[in-house]
């Protein structure tokens, strides 16, 4: 069934859909209208870098949107490619030397790393205040002790959606099935900041089932593709899919689509509100690299933070 054939039927049995792709629209406006007022009152342009070694597909696919939309906002983008025998090295200096640019207020180095390099060598060398992407130790650090950090892009866009749709979350039962350092656990400090009960459920997990179904709140971030149907969910709970998984498709012999952590049709039917995929937070993580460099280089100069747009 297609995408829009299921958001028809969905809409029809009055789940409400929690659209990425239109919340995110709302987000990179917000980010423009700011550049442009920082651009105008302080003559400052919040410069994003990002850098790429090697040839990985997707990676070139995610960097190309990253800079499209970076510029779309007013922001300065750079790009640095690098060759896939680049070494360890030369990849730090370069991040050595993007710290110490005035200009660039985020730095993101595209991961996967080349396996001659230490993903957690580099992110770490990367300055705290330019870390975007929010993994560097302190920021870790920071946020799971309720101090000010940048926080994961992921993580961020669920939470932004999940306070528009409740309004507070002061209360709710939060599962979030996951425990990536990337998603789950930054995903489970973030809500229990907005006073949410959480558990994180695993693969280990006993009774998973009947854990998720006491959830106001679901967060799957698992990497298992449609592991969460209708038995997993108590009517009307938000499911926020982090996952994207390439299946075959079953009407379209050699073809593939893309899907989540949850089944989207069966969790639909009983869930409250939930989001699709693809369209669902997909779009929000790359709205919220953009705030997420709009907030450094406005911490960075000492300016208000903007408005909705950070934690």
């Amino acid at each position: 069934m297609m995408l829009q054939q299921l958001l028809k039927k969905v809409n029809f049995m009055g789940a409400k859909i929690i659209s990425g792709k239109d919340f995110s629209s709302k987000v990179r406006e917000k980010v423009r209208e700011q550049v442009a007022h920082l651009k105008e009152t302080h003559g400052l342009v919040p410069g994003l870098a990002v850098v790429l070694v090697g040839e990985d597909p997707a990676s070139k696919v995610y960097v190309r949107n990253k800079g499209e939309q970076t510029a779309a906002v007013g922001m300065k983008s750079i790009e640095h490619k690098l060759n896939e025998n680049t070494s360890q090295e030369k990849l730090l200096k370069l991040i050595e030397e993007l710290n110490q640019d005035a200009t660039i207020h985020g730095i993101l180095c595209q991961l996967p790393l080349p396996n001659h390099i230490s993903e957690d060598l580099v992110i770490n060398s990367i300055s705290p205040d330019k870390d975007v992407d929010g993994f560097h130790i302190s920021n870790v650090g920071r946020l799971g002790t309720g101090q000010k950090s940048m926080v994961p892009c992921t993580p961020l866009g669920c939470l932004m959606m999940l306070r528009e749709h409740h309004g507070s979350l002061s209360g709710l039962n939060a599962v979030v099935v996951g425990r990536s350092n990337i998603v789950g656990k930054p995903m489970a400090n973030l809500l229990l900041q907005d006073s949410c009960t959480v558990t994180i459920a695993h693969s280990r997990t006993k009774n998973i089932e009947n854990i998720c179904k006491q959830a106001d709140i679901i967060v799957a971030a698992v990497g298992r593709a449609e592991m969460i149907d209708s038995n997993w969910i108590s009517e009307g709970t938000t499911v926020i899919d982090v996952g994207i998984n390439r299946i075959a498709h079953p009407e379209k012999d050699g073809k593939t689509k893309l899907v989540g952590d949850v089944d989207f049709e069966s969790a639909s039917t009983i869930a409250g509100a939930i989001t699709p995929v693809p369209g669902g937070v997909g779009p929000m993580t790359i709205a919220c690299l953009l705030a997420n460099t709009l907030t450094a280089c406005c911490r960075t100069n000492g300016l208000p933070e903007p408005e909705g747009l950070s934690v």
